[in-house]
């Protein structure tokens, strides 16, 4: 590796570093680092580097410690890890192909507190491109999803998938414009919530045949003779959202998405990581934490993507 560094570079200029790879302490100059690529005030090579942050994307950092260890031979601390992930700077996505879908769902995280109390869990917001598959997350920070989202590509038309929660359509109703928006209920959310329904199994699949089709009215209609407080909160939750209940049937065999489960599965995802047991975060390193962890899944911690940037 020394004379590799000594033959694509310029030798004489700068001030010697000293760095860790996986080869071994390399010594070089400061010319010679940054034609390299490596990080400035950095010790680890660019690919020693790369490694940490993947597994660090994976594991916590004490056991992304062991694991560099093991598979590089080079002991990298997991306070060490844990200031490489800090200190970088993870890129959104920039999809070039049309959006023509995407899904918005929340995740929670727990917060670190002082000993003794109780903790805190937080929500955090999640936003997957349909097609793309790739996403992101944001903590307290709404305007910057609704930011990202606005300056990518967007379709003429975009299916917007998302539950029955309020905070999904308020985040949706500020990305694109209302002609561009396909605002879709999630139709397992849907039944979720007709299953809550304190009635008979054929009224049940009757109510449930008409939401397939899209028939709202036929469903208020068959469920007006049920009387009880669950059902008034489902034919509300109806009412709010009959503008975004099409005609699944239709959906499906057209091959159309009907689910969010494209965003469910990132949040998932993302607390693989998040939650790992007894895990929990300083409020103000979530933000880096989510974007970290977003871009292991975004595949963007490749050795392709990482020294392309």
């Amino acid at each position: 590796m020394g004379v590799f560094c000594q033959a694509v570079t310029n030798p004489q200029d700068g001030y010697p570093r000293q760095l860790n790879s996986i080869l071994g302490t390399l010594t070089l100059t400061s010319t010679q680092a940054e034609q390299l690529g490596v990080s400035a005030y950095s010790r680890l090579s660019p690919h020693l580097e790369l490694c940490c942050l993947r597994q660090s994307a994976i594991l916590s950092y004490q056991k992304a410690q062991a694991e560099v260890e093991l598979q590089t031979g080079r002991r990298v601390s997991a306070k060490t890890q844990e200031r490489l992930v800090h200190r970088q700077s993870f890129a959104a996505p920039e999809p070039v192909a049309p959006i023509e879908q995407m899904s918005l769902d929340g995740g929670m995280i727990r917060l670190r507190t002082p000993k003794g109390q109780a903790s805190e869990w937080r929500e955090y917001k999640a936003l997957n491109l349909g097609e793309v598959n790739q996403g992101m997350a944001w903590f307290k920070d709404n305007p910057s999803l609704v930011a990202w989202a606005n300056q990518l590509p967007l379709a003429a038309v975009v299916d917007c998938l998302g539950d029955g929660h309020d905070g999904v359509w308020g985040l949706y109703a500020q990305i694109g414009s209302d002609g561009q928006r396909h605002e879709i209920l999630d139709w397992f959310h849907l039944m979720e919530n007709l299953h809550q329904v304190p009635a008979t199994t054929q009224v049940l699949d009757t109510v449930r045949s008409f939401l397939w089709e899209g028939n709202v009215d036929a469903a208020i209609q068959t469920l007006a003779a049920t009387e009880s407080e669950a059902t008034r909160r489902f034919c509300g939750y109806l009412e709010r959202h009959t503008d975004r209940i099409p005609n699944y049937r239709y959906y499906q065999e057209e091959g159309w998405t009907i689910g969010s489960g494209d965003v469910e599965s990132l949040v998932k995802q993302i607390n693989q990581r998040t939650k790992l047991a007894g895990a929990s975060w300083e409020a103000e390193r979530v933000p880096q934490v989510l974007a970290h962890r977003c871009a292991y899944l975004n595949d963007d911690l490749s050795p392709d993507q990482f020294f392309s940037t």
